[in-house]
């Protein structure tokens, strides 16, 4: 059931410095992985992400946005340099690829998920919220389902094939479906998704979990029943628009497969862990990182290597 629309708000009022929480010390570097095998040791107690770009908001500034946890990163689907993300304290956006950010909108609510299944709806999750918006971010809505037992929703995915088709992980309760566009869901697992972290759904209906406790999963009925493709942590996942079976991972850096996640390599080391991921639907050689070393990554080459953002040629 939706709410009334959400006024914008200022930006909020921050520290000069944000120092991330809980650091780590630096997971081990991947190695190339088959089914099962160990993989991704994750920077615990971080979260990182991204933002669209609209008009409206604050003054840019270069480089991330100093706010607390960068959770979720959205490219425009017709403009790849366009980002929007999400973090504990709101929407940011750019407009040149991630050098330059700007407080948007939505000021306070811990945006952990984005997605843009198709056209101009944009649905957010986290933290106590759960929102949507029909006109590309400019306004949003609150939605309260029927059968959701919380709004704590640290995973969440929209069906390709079918846009009305959603996936939410609440935290500590497990897996829920909603088939009528978010009006209601049901429960699809207790056994998965209490700890997961990230959600995908692919064209062929396949659910992939990024588990905190069991790993990198993957569910062939609906969230009925789940095998492990990774024994490891992921924090971030996202698959390529234009070939599904082209998949990026992040934890302790980024991995890519390109089998549909039967095996996996790693493309970049990160000492401290990335988290958000994103490709670009217009131009899908196009993928963006958020790093725990508070950098943003690029590649321009479906995935194969990358650069931080300021520092490419």
């Amino acid at each position: 059931m939706a709410r009334p629309k959400t006024k914008r708000h200022k930006p909020p009022k921050r520290p000069s410095v944000q120092h991330p929480k809980g650091r780590p010390t630096a997971p081990a570097p991947w190695r190339r992985y088959a089914i099962g095998a160990a993989v991704l040791a994750l920077v615990a107690g971080v979260a990182i992400g991204l933002a669209v770009s609209r008009s409206g908001g604050s003054s840019s500034s270069t480089g991330l946005p100093n706010t607390p946890d960068y959770h979720s990163l959205l490219v425009n689907p017709s403009n790849p340099w366009s980002l929007i993300l999400g973090t504990h304290q709101g929407l940011y956006v750019s407009g040149d690829g991630g050098r330059h950010w700007r407080f948007d909108s939505l000021s306070g609510s811990d945006a952990m998920n984005l997605a843009r299944p198709a056209g101009r709806t944009i649905w957010l999750a986290g933290h106590g919220v759960f929102k949507k918006s029909a006109d590309a971010g400019a306004s949003w809505v609150d939605v309260r389902p029927n059968g959701l037992p919380g709004l704590d929703i640290h995973g969440f995915a929209v069906d390709p094939r079918r846009p009305a088709t959603l996936y939410a992980a609440l935290a500590g309760q497990g897996l829920y479906r909603s088939a009528d566009g978010g009006r209601s869901f049901a429960l699809a697992s207790r056994d998965v998704g209490g700890a997961v972290m990230a959600l995908a759904v692919l064209p062929d209906g396949r659910i992939l979990a990024a588990d905190m406790q069991q790993g990198l999963l993957v569910s062939r009925d609906g969230g009925r029943s789940w095998q492990r493709l990774l024994a490891g942590q992921v924090i971030g996942l996202a698959v390529n628009p234009a070939d599904p079976s082209r998949l990026l991972a992040t934890g302790s850096g980024i991995a890519l497969s390109t089998d549909g996640g039967r095996t996996w390599r790693s493309v970049l080391d990160l000492p401290q862990g990335a988290g958000p991921v994103a490709w670009s639907k217009s131009n899908p050689k196009v993928a963006y990182v958020v790093g725990f070393d508070r950098k943003l990554y690029r590649s321009a080459d479906s995935g194969r290597s990358w650069q931080a953002v300021g520092e490419q040629q």
